[in-house]
């Protein structure tokens, strides 16, 4: 049994790292939101994949996946490096089923609409 001081410390331990790793950065403005539902692919075989198996998650904010066009979101998890954000869109990672929903996607259609979603919103501009 940990002591009531031990607890309490331990406790404000988890809460500062816990709030440190929030940043404002990370939240959407409106209009990388309004991007992220507006935009598609140029590709008409890539689009038509992603309206069916990302849109729903990654244009609407709706869920935790990081919308279309929000660079800061995208650039925390491009890091890791493309390999392991193929591996996680296979394997399925925290509320994204297996495949994202493409079943019959292949790893070059991932990584292409990986690029797609993680190009920042304003990089146009």
């Amino acid at each position: 049994m940990i002591p009531d001081k031990r607890l309490g410390r331990i406790t404000m331990a988890a809460l500062i790292i816990g709030l440190s790793a929030c940043d404002s950065n990370t939240t959407p403005s409106p209009a990388i939101q309004t991007y992220a539902a507006n935009t598609i692919p140029a590709s008409p075989a890539l689009a038509a994949i992603y309206q069916r198996s990302c849109q729903a998650c990654h244009a609407r904010g709706t869920s935790d996946a990081p919308l279309t066009g929000h660079g800061a979101a995208w650039q925390q998890r491009l890091d890791k490096g493309m390999d392991t954000l193929v591996n996680n869109v296979v394997a399925g990672i925290g509320g994204m089923p297996p495949y994202g929903l493409c079943m019959d996607c292949n790893t070059e259609e991932f990584r292409q609409l990986i690029r797609f979603m993680a190009i920042p919103a304003d990089a146009g501009e």
